[in-house]
């Protein structure tokens, strides 16, 4: 193998200063997909690093024993290692490589050595898992069932255009580019594998759904005879309208789909089969359009038929789940004020318990041979990390330090909670981060933190971009409130938010600065403010209501602006239908027409205040438009701004060298007007 062809797995740098700059955050190695041997014995995961000059990730395969010992690396190569699964008779690991030009299954011995291809798919695959008993595989791949513009007029092949007639012809990030994931069976039978069962001939749906969904969301029964996927069978409008995503059963014999969830309205995913294929679990949403409902637990007795909610006397979400190797047991993560934990489920009498108590989150859980728990955990001082986890007594022990060299050569700052009163007398909780090398005696600017969703949480997760301990490197104290539309702290505090956007979380916001801001080592005239996603959107509301000048600066990304054109311009219409209540033109609809009272853009009359507009040119979401229309209001009206767009970028910025720019604008900005 040449030098050029080989992976890029860096020596640890020797740091100038023990304080984070963006340049070291993009150095950290990014641990992810962990997964148990069949014997429970052997940890296979993978780690990406970032060539910050090259712009490009690499990502390599790795395994270490459960019992402890040094990782042991298993591939080198210039082609990221993606998907790794064990084959199930533990002889093999199987994995996708682009390797041979498209993405295709490769397999390797359990030591990395004798990797060959073993598929040759046209197109390549995006995903796979083996069946039980190794003699099949389940794969995704990339089906073209709808005519294009060259399709339509083959006498213009020159022609670059778009025709459409309904809705969701983008998403997120991506154009409906007339293709659909689906799911194919093939033997294993020692050659390369070239087709396949296609479980979705000729049918016009995703399976898995995009552009989030991917290999998790099918599973093999135990016995190898039917595969449960999940799937939301709607198209156009109906899709953009709607979260109401079934588990399917396709029984490979007889070649026959049942839908399991017919009687479910909102999401159902996540399906996972007991070890003896008697049960089913999954998640589910109660409620079609809400995609913040809660994430309920359920199982199916497939003898019996028989479905229970186990969530029904139990108010928090319960994400990843992992059967017992008994059977007896369901182990989950479940968010609880503002960090995510490992819980246990038993079957036998529907009682929940919590294991594990910290300034964390877990982000997986999976049960080891001899009972202990391999779990994956960060926090917001500490990237991704695994562990193992003794659900006795909660305590855990690492089983990587893939950054220790870099960990071990910063300072970070101290995480802190605290309680603070709403302007309804309730109780919030807010992370208060300090600086590294914090002084008392000294004042600092501040920056309140405004977060996404509205309904994600500020938990302990540790950001490539929301970087807490990045933030607080620049000398500011960072306030991240856990306000209004919140998960973790009930469904009345969660659902409060919807079609409130102006109202209560706004105070809640502003509770939170003004607590902190009373501290003597703060200085309050100098605070800003800054988010994303609807947290952007807080930022532009805010600005509109900025009178008294509590703020000095804002930053906006992603935000929403003009409520109105959001409506009509963006793709997930359940959303929008949800938490503003529905179409602008509704007069009828008055919860719907306080929503859009709220909006932004209203009182741009009243901005007052210098703010930095971010915004990627790739965001179906929140189009581009709304951050254009923020930065072009500011100029109008001679307030200072600033206007970072990243032509090649979503919602999110996901590439080295624009994450770095993202971090030193952000800086940058923040130290003129709060410096």
């Amino acid at each position: 193998m040449s030098e050029k062809s080989k992976t890029y797995v860096p020596e640890t740098p020797q740091l100038s200063s023990d304080v984070m700059t963006p340049e070291v955050l993009w150095s950290f190695g990014r641990v992810g997909n962990a997964s148990l041997s069949p014997d429970g014995k052997t940890v296979l995961f993978a780690i990406t690093y970032y060539n910050i000059e090259e712009n490009k990730g690499y990502r390599e395969l790795y395994t270490v024993p459960v019992d402890g010992g040094d990782p042991v690396q298993l591939t080198n190569t210039a082609s990221n290692e993606s998907n790794a699964a064990w084959c199930p008779d533990g002889e093999k690991i199987g994995y996708i490589s682009s390797a041979s030009g498209t993405p295709q299954l490769w397999e390797m011995n359990t030591d990395g050595s004798s990797a060959q291809q073993i598929s040759d798919i046209e197109g390549g695959i995006t995903g796979f898992c083996y069946s039980p008993d190794s003699k099949k595989i389940a794969y995704i791949k990339q089906v073209k069932l709808d005519d294009d513009i060259h399709d339509l007029f083959p006498d213009l092949p020159k022609a670059n255009a778009r025709l459409e007639s309904d809705l969701m012809y983008r998403h997120w990030d991506q154009w409906h580019d007339y293709t659909y994931n689906h799911i194919f069976v093939a033997e294993l039978n020692g050659g390369q594998i070239k087709g396949g069962t296609d479980l979705l001939e000729g049918e016009k749906f995703d399976a898995p759904d995009r552009p989030f969904d991917g290999i998790e969301q099918l599973c093999w029964s135990p016995d190898s005879k039917t595969i449960v996927y999940s799937s939301k069978k709607l198209r156009g409008k109906a899709y953009a309208e709607s979260t109401n995503t079934d588990l399917y059963e396709y029984d490979l014999q007889t070649g026959q789909t049942r839908n399991l969830t017919e009687a479910h309205k909102g999401y159902d995913k996540n399906p996972v089969f007991s070890p003896d294929g008697k049960y089913l679990a999954w998640t589910s949403m109660k409620r079609d359009g809400y995609e913040s409902d809660q994430t309920r637990l359920f199982v199916l007795n497939r003898e019996t038929g028989e479905e229970k909610n186990y969530s029904a006397n139990w108010e928090q979400n319960a994400e990843h789940l992992s059967w017992s190797k008994d059977g007896q047991a369901i182990f989950f993560i479940s968010d609880i004020h503002a960090t995510d934990e490992i819980y246990r489920l038993s079957l036998a009498d529907g009682h929940i318990q919590r294991l594990t108590e910290g300034v964390h989150n877990y982000q997986t859980v999976e049960e080891t041979a001899t009972g202990k728990l391999l779990a994956t955990k960060v926090s917001m001082s500490q990237p991704a990390e695994l562990y193992v986890v003794d659900p006795a007594n909660g305590s855990d022990q690492p089983l990587t330090a893939v950054n220790k060299g870099l960990m071990d050569q910063l300072t970070m700052g101290k995480v802190e909670s605290r309680w603070v009163k709403t302007v309804d007398n309730k109780d919030m909780l807010v992370w208060v981060i300090y600086p590294p090398h914090f002084d008392p005696n000294k004042k600092y600017p501040a920056i309140l933190y405004c977060q996404g969703g509205p309904q994600g949480t500020v938990s302990q997760f540790w950001s490539y971009r929301w970087n807490f301990q990045m933030m607080a490197a620049n000398d500011y104290i960072i306030v991240a409130p856990n306000r209004r539309g919140l998960p973790g702290f009930g469904m009345e505090w969660l659902e409060q938010i919807s079609k409130d956007y102006g109202g209560l979380n706004i105070q809640d916001y502003l509770a939170a600065i003004d607590d902190v801001a009373q501290e003597p080592y703060v200085d309050e005239n100098r605070l800003g403010a800054v988010g994303a996603s609807y947290g952007g959107f807080s930022v532009n509301y805010l600005a509109g209501h900025n009178e008294s000048k509590r703020f000095k600066a804002f930053i906006s990304h992603c935000g929403i602006f003009n409520f109105e054109q959001m409506y009509v311009t963006t793709e997930e219409m359940w959303f929008e239908n949800w938490d503003i209540g529905g179409p602008y033109w509704d007069k009828s609809n008055a919860a719907a027409q306080r929503s859009y009272s709220f909006s932004p853009h209203l009182f741009v009359e009243k901005w007052n205040t210098p703010i930095l507009v971010i915004t990627g040119e790739k965001d179906f979401r929140i189009p581009f438009t709304q951050g254009m229309g923020a930065f072009n209001a500011a100029v109008l009206q001679d307030i200072p701004a600033q206007f970072l767009c990243f032509p090649e970028e979503s919602h999110w910025v996901t590439t080295a060298q624009n994450g770095i720019l993202w971090q030193r604008v952000f800086k940058n900005w923040l130290d003129k007007w709060l410096k």
